[in-house]
């Protein structure tokens, strides 16, 4: 090495690192400017909140957050969000498991027709498939109910769960499986034993996305169930700013009490995002 040379990389390394920081710090305060104008709005009366909403709270008052729940059902919406994104939780994380597992691991007729159409399936936006799904839903009769979302919101977040899981399932060797299949293991025991604890990275960002996914779903949401004691978070918040709109106060404590669990769930969880949406990028 010259002896120039690492004080010229060291040089060009502080430039690129201030410049990507300089970056991240405008976009991140974008990012989270909004969310913190809703929260210290949270704390005033509508007023205020009209006269100075970019100000801090001159009289900082908890009493929009007890109408949040007083006058709104805000525990029950919670409840339903609960039973409603953690059935499609583990829902996609069963489905997707299996069928990654069928498409690395066996070869069969048709084979390449099926990835085709599940990744084809990702172009095709919920909105386009609704209507026929609309119609299914109440030939079941289970319009209002917590299945009329569940459904639905499973076969969309499908695709996107298996192509994750397929991606990590082949970088995964097989060895283990051909010693475990020698040594008398059936295809339940090499699934259950082997394939899914192999795959907790994976499962983590596909369960992770569709909670997300799913609690954040107004549209199905709203189609599907019209009954607002058996609201979700998601529509009871659509429903606050139609009969509410006019006090921000109040609307600002609900944004900030749907927001709020979301936030904290993915903070926690952002290193397990990051590592299972790479964990099959790069074998070995």
């Amino acid at each position: 090495m010259r002896p120039g040379s690492y004080r010229a990389e060291k040089k060009k390394f502080h430039f690129s690192t201030v410049v990507i920081y300089m970056i991240l710090i405008v976009w991140g305060a974008g990012t989270i400017f909004p969310f913190l104008w809703v929260v210290l709005n949270s704390f005033k009366e509508s007023s205020e909140v009209l006269s100075s909403s970019f100000s801090l709270p001159v009289n900082a008052t908890l009493e929009n957050y007890q109408n949040a729940f007083e006058r709104l059902n805000v525990l029950q919406a919670y409840k339903n969000s609960l039973i409603i994104s953690g059935s499609v939780t583990i829902g996609v994380m069963l489905l997707s498991s299996m069928m990654s597992f069928a498409l690395t691991r066996y070869e069969f007729k048709g084979k390449k027709l099926l990835m085709s159409m599940i990744v084809a399936s990702l172009m095709f936006p919920v909105f386009s498939t609704i209507i026929p799904v609309f119609k299914m839903i109440v030939s079941l009769k289970l319009l209002n109910t917590n299945l009329a979302v569940i459904l639905p919101q499973i076969a969309g977040n499908l695709s996107f769960a298996t192509i994750v899981m397929i991606g990590f399932l082949k970088s995964v060797p097989i060895e283990m499986e051909e010693a475990a299949y020698m040594e008398g293991a059936n295809v339940y025991q090499v699934f259950g034993k082997i394939i899914v604890p192999i795959c907790k990275a994976s499962l983590s960002t596909v369960a992770i996305f569709s909670f997300l996914w799913s609690y954040n779903d107004l549209f199905v949401q709203k189609i599907m169930i019209r009954d607002n004691t058996k609201f979700p978070v998601s529509t009871l918040l659509e429903e606050i700013s139609s009969k509410y709109g006019t006090d921000f106060g109040l609307m600002a404590a609900s944004v900030t009490l749907i927001v709020f669990p979301v936030l904290i769930v993915y903070i926690m969880l952002q290193k397990n995002i990051i590592k299972g949406l790479t964990a099959g990028a790069v074998k070995g």
